[in-house]
């Protein structure tokens, strides 16, 4: 069918040729082509065929572009690509040319006209190509009138409002009549009025074999009558809206080549059968990221030479039987979700051009591409790729330009074969984990590399020569590796062509010549954060630099004012970076050039604070010693600025009114300076795009002025640290993304705000230390919204009273789910400053810990605290604050708390700061605490407990403090013996029973007593025979000796012989002894009564000799000639 279609659109041409030898053009269709060529606009200098047509020169049928049939009649006419301009319209001399067959005036400038409607005079044309030409407006509806077209092409690569169109006639009225019509090819004409009953205009047309409606405005979804073109070979409907699936019977088109559905928003499953097509070359699914589905096994011999599925949602594995496509020569799938390993089949695609499986979930080792001589293009970036690369894996790919294998995790050594490759321009090994040296080439000078980026690895070693002779090297990424030695500028200057180059974040030591050279290169982007520089190096020459960073050095003294002036041949500086260092001041006179970025973060400068250049978007002057005033007008300065930090200087006066003027701020952080007055009221009515609104730590007072707007974008808002009075505006509720609220120390009063209980965003609540009152039991319609994501909550130091609810904890989600993982990626609240940058404003907070305050510079999203201490609260504690087991901080100290302390508190099992004291607690601690295994603070002190501590875990780790004040307590750690007076509880304690009135424990003693009985009636018999009581002592010293030994503790069995058993029991005694002295005694016979224990029943001596306490004892005796009496006690001369 494939051949059938060339055949049929190439006929006619082929026959016209013929024609040409055999006719001889009419004199009236010669002078009919003189009078076109004549009323047509076109550039005699770029003209290849009209320039030619001259009546004087040969005869008509042999101008270029010019075909005539035997009668010498003019049947085709190509006038593509002649630079033809302006329009021409119905009484043109192309319309008297009624004999033709064959127009093609495509890829010209008609300037918008609309088509002649007496194209529909030619009703001999089998091709008409008026592509790529410009016109507009309403396509005739005389073209339905050429019955005989076969081929109709107005396609254009661009639409807009002043495209063609299809309303009246539509779709259905233009080609209903055109019977013969095999190709249709309407790209970018609108054709949005025929809606979603295309397919049934062309389900007449049972010929077409070609089909091109992309970028028609097309509505889906698709009808079954298309499922009648059983002769289509190529389909091209991308970028239109179809908003459907794929439809089965498209799996039914076995003449199927080509077929193009990118951008058309196709959702559901795509169906498999498709890619069994046998005869399928071209198949491109691109940026439809909601069509899901599988790569089925492809089939043996397929025809396919390109496969593209970008930006979707298909998912799986690559099949092995990718192999089976020989011919393929294009893999496009990027930004989808495909997995597994890269199937080593692939390694067989000898035609491989281009391979581009980035942005998926590939794990595993990659193939081989040893075969694949074709590859020009490999792109395996952001997968998971591993493994080391063995350097075979790209040996001889003489063809290969580009090799991109950023954001995996490969590691061992670069393979030394790619600097080898001849066309080789970009090797992008970013954000791995290779290591080891770089190795090096032995001849650079033949490299055509332009781009080698290598930063964020583990290379080690020193930067190799051959770098700085690679002469075609136009960007050099070296950071954020372990390199080393020492560099100096000269070093660049063969490197003529580079324009960026970024060095930083390595233990590098850059040397500065004191004039840098004209012949270095000239550069455009100029990285050397980290690099040990000692002073600015000579950049005086950079007309080209647009970008500096000099960040994280050890640069002193002034900015030098030629700084300002760098790349004035280019319009400029538009990014510098001079953050820490030990930067003191700016000499004078400096300008600061229309720059984009300055970071001056983190240095000693003092002084006025600069001001921004009004086309700055991002500015940071923190962490430095300015001691000015905000100026009046800096608000005209952040037009466009999205961030802008002045905090931790000392900084004076009112925050100016004018820096709401700043539209496009999203960050602004004056914190931790000493500006005073009140907060203006437009700061926080700011309706823009403001995220972050840090004024904490100066000196402001006054009230909270304003309301905040109904589209509120505030993420964090950190007023703490002022003077601030009055109460927190209620319109607050409609900051709905708010994640962090700290107005903490400060003057504020007001009951508990429980209309943030409608924040459903909320993280961090810190009120602490202000003059708030009452009651926190909120209204039931209140306390039922979601306050799910909270997982820091600081009330403490107000005025608080009344219990705390029972469901006051029943919905804080982030406190009961536990976190095993590992962290990783962003797992501290932080907001985002631009989304399409990794830039991050820090959120932080100070929480107390163990009775100190702790910032946390990073809140971890898996911190959880509570703290309410220093208020007075009432009641028993909740029982549902078990429910938080995520918790890692509670403090409820210095209240008026009664009752006990719940046992449901045992549930936390990531405590591990727990601070009750100083309320009204009763009864006994309970014994579910001792599984708290993380619990390092633990204070109950100064409260109304009993009973004995519990024991176990590291209960008896903590210090007296953690228990004083609670008089009735006794046991570890305290010093107070626990007696039975000090067991007995009210009668309202839970879990222990009433003492009997009588002052006796019947259970105790009928259970000593069993005991007792019990031992007497085993051990009787044995004790009181004499042949029992020596099989009861060898028996248990020899398991007493071994469970001595076992735990370091010596054992020595001391008898009290008689005279007639002397002989018997000395062998015994000798051997035994033996073995006591072999098994290392470093004691020496020398016990001290404080480290050993003494059986007196049995007369043993149970020795630590870990233990020492006195220099001499006597030795114990082990002589077998020394009789019972004359042997000495050990105990007996201390």
């Amino acid at each position: 069918m494939r051949s059938h279609l060339y055949f049929q659109i190439f006929f006619i041409s082929f026959y016209l040729i013929l024609s040409v030898v055999s006719g001889q053009c009419q004199i009236a269709q010669q002078s009919i082509l003189i009078r076109l060529k004549n009323e047509l606009q076109f550039s005699s200098s770029f003209s290849t065929k009209l320039v030619s047509w001259d009546p004087n020169v040969g005869d008509c049928c042999t101008w270029l572009g010019v075909n005539c049939s035997v009668g010498g009649q003019v049947i085709g006419v190509d006038l593509s690509n002649e630079t033809i301009s302006g329009g021409f319209d119905d009484s043109s001399a192309l319309f008297d040319l009624e004999n033709l067959e064959s127009l093609n005036l495509a890829a010209n400038n008609f300037n918008f006209t609309p088509i002649p409607s007496r194209f529909g005079n030619l009703t001999s044309l089998r091709n008409l190509n008026l592509s790529n030409s410009w016109f507009s407006g309403q396509i005739p509806g005389e073209l339905s009138q050429l019955t005989n077209l076969q081929v109709l092409d107005l396609s254009s690569l661009f639409s807009g409002i002043r495209s063609l169109k299809l309303e009246n006639p539509n779709l259905g009225m233009l080609v209903g009549n055109l019977t013969q019509l095999r190709v249709l090819s309407l790209d970018s004409v609108n054709i949005s009025a025929q809606k979603s009953d295309w397919c049934q205009a062309l389900s007449s047309s049972v010929r077409l074999e070609v089909l091109s409606l992309s970028s028609c405005q097309l509505s889906g979804p698709f009808d079954d009558s298309l499922r009648n073109l059983q002769s289509l070979s190529v389909i091209r409907l991308a970028q239109n809206k179809l908003n459907t699936s794929v439809p089965d019977f498209f799996g039914d088109f076995r003449n199927l080549t080509v077929l193009q559905l990118g951008a058309c928003n196709l959702g559901g499953i795509f169906p498999t059968e498709v890619l069994q097509l046998q005869n399928l070359q071209i198949l491109d699914l691109s940026s439809n990221t909601n069509l899901h589905g599988i790569l089925s096994d492809f089939p043996v011999n397929g025809s396919l030479r390109s496969l593209v599925l970008s930006n979707t949602n298909l998912s799986g594995p690559i099949p092995e039987s990718i192999g089976n496509l020989k011919s393929l020569s294009r893999i496009e799938l990027p930004n989808s979700k495909f997995s597994g390993v890269i199937p080593n089949s692939m390694a067989n695609l000898t035609q491989l051009l281009y391979l581009d499986l980035s942005s998926n979930n590939f794990t595993g080792q990659i193939p081989s591409f040893q075969l694949c001589k074709n590859l020009t293009h490999i792109d395996l970036s952001r997968n998971s790729l591993s493994g080391m690369i063995p350097s075979s894996h790209f040996q001889n790919l003489q063809n290969l330009v580009s090799v991109n294998l950023r954001f995996n995790a490969f590691n061992g050594s670069i393979p030394s074969s790619l600097f080898n490759l001849p066309q080789l321009q970009k090797i992008q090994l970013s954000n791995n984990r290779f290591d080891g040296v770089i190795a090096n080439v032995s001849n650079p000078s033949a490299s055509s590399l332009d781009t080698l980026d290598l930063s964020s690895n583990k290379l080690e070693g020193e930067i190799p020569k051959f770098i700085f002779q690679l002469g075609g090297l136009s960007i050099l990424s070296l950071s954020t590796n372990n390199l080393s030695g020492t560099l100096y500028t000269i070093d660049f200057q063969g490197l003529t062509n580079l324009t960026t180059i970024d060095l930083s974040f390595n233990s590098l030591t850059i040397i500065t010549s004191g004039v840098f050279s004209p012949q270095l290169p000239k550069f455009f982007s100029l990285r050397l954060a980290s690099c040990n520089l000692q002073k600015f190096p000579n950049l005086r020459n950079q007309t080209r630099l647009q970008t500096l960073d000099l960040s994280d050095n050890k640069i002193t003294g002034e900015i030098p004012n030629w700084v300002w002036e760098v790349g004035n041949g280019s319009g400029g500086l538009s990014y510098l970076n001079l953050s820490r260092n030990k930067l003191t001041g700016f000499q004078e006179p400096y300008v600061i050039p229309p720059l984009f970025v300055l970071d001056l973060h983190s240095n000693f400068l003092s002084g006025v604070i600069p001001v921004p250049p009004q086309t700055a978007t991002f500015i940071d002057y923190s962490n430095n010693r300015f001691n000015s005033s905000l100026p009046e007008n800096i608000g005209g300065n952040l037009t466009y600025a999205y961030f802008f930090s002045v905090s931790n200087n000392l900084l004076t006066g009112q925050i100016p009114e004018s820096i709401c003027n700043a539209t496009y701020l999203t960050v602004l952080d004056l914190s931790n300076n000493w500006l005073t007055g009140s907060i203006p009221r437009c700061l926080i009515e700011y309706s823009g795009s403001l995220g972050v609104l840090n004024l904490g730590n100066n000196t402001l007072s006054g009230r909270i002025e304003g309301t905040f707007p109904s589209i509120c974008g505030l993420n964090t808002l950190d007023l703490h640290g002022n003077s601030l009075e009055g109460v927190i505006p209620q319109s607050i509720v409609d900051c709905t993304k708010l994640e962090v609220l700290n107005i903490g120390n400060n003057r504020m009063s007001g009951t508990f705000p429980c209309f943030l209980r409608n924040s459903t965003s909320l993280r961090v609540l810190v009120m602490r230390n202000n003059k708030f009152h009452g009651s926190v039991r909120c209204e039931e319609q209140q306390q039922a919204k979601d306050w799910s994501k909270i997982q820091i909550l600081d009330i403490a130091h107000n005025n608080f009273n009344g219990p705390v609810p029972e469901t006051c904890f029943w919905d804080w989600d982030a406190m009961m789910t536990r976190y095993d993982g590992e962290l990783s990626g962003n797992m501290h609240l932080s907001f985002r400053v631009l989304q399409l940058n990794n830039l991050y404003y820090q959120d932080t907070v100070t929480v107390t810990v163990k009775g100190l305050e702790l910032e946390l510079v990073k809140i971890l999203t898996i911190f959880t605290s509570i703290d309410i201490s220093s208020n007075n609260f009432s009641g028993e504690i909740p029982d549902t604050i078990g429910r938080l087991t995520a918790l890692y901080m509670l403090n409820i100290s210095h209240n008026e708390f009664t009752g006990s302390i719940p046992s449901s508190i045992g549930n936390l099992s990531q405590l591990e700061s727990l601070d009750m004291s100083s309320n009204k607690l009763t009864g006994v601690i309970p014994s579910t605490l001792t599984s708290l295994t993380f619990l390092s603070f633990f204070n109950l002190s100064n409260n109304e407990l009993n009973g004995r501590i519990p024991t176990g875990s590291q209960f008896q780790t903590f210090a007296n403090t953690s228990y004083t004040g609670n008089d009735r307590l006794c046991g570890v750690p305290l010093s107070k013996i626990c007696t039975r007076s000090d067991l007995i509880v009210p009668k309202n304690a839970p879990n222990i029973e009433e003492p009997n009135p009588n002052g006796y424990d019947w259970q105790f003693i009928l259970i000593g007593v069993g005991f007792g009985a019990g031992a007497a009636i085993v051990l009787g018999p044995l004790l009181l025979s004499e042949k029992g009581r020596n099989f009861w002592d060898q028996y248990t010293n020899k398991i007493v000796k071994i469970v001595c030994l076992a735990f370091g503790i010596h054992y020595a069995a001391y008898y009290l012989y008689n005279e007639d058993e002397e002989e018997t029991e000395d062998g015994d005694d000798d051997s035994d002894s033996d073995e006591f002295m072999s098994e290392g005694d470093k004691s020496n016979g020398r016990y001290c009564v404080f480290c050993t224990k003494l059986d007196f029943s049995r007369k043993q001596a149970i020795h630590d000799t870990k233990c020492s306490c006195f220099d001499r004892t006597p030795a114990l005796s082990t002589s077998a000639s020394t009789s019972s009496s004359e042997v000495e006690s050990p105990f007996t001369k201390l």
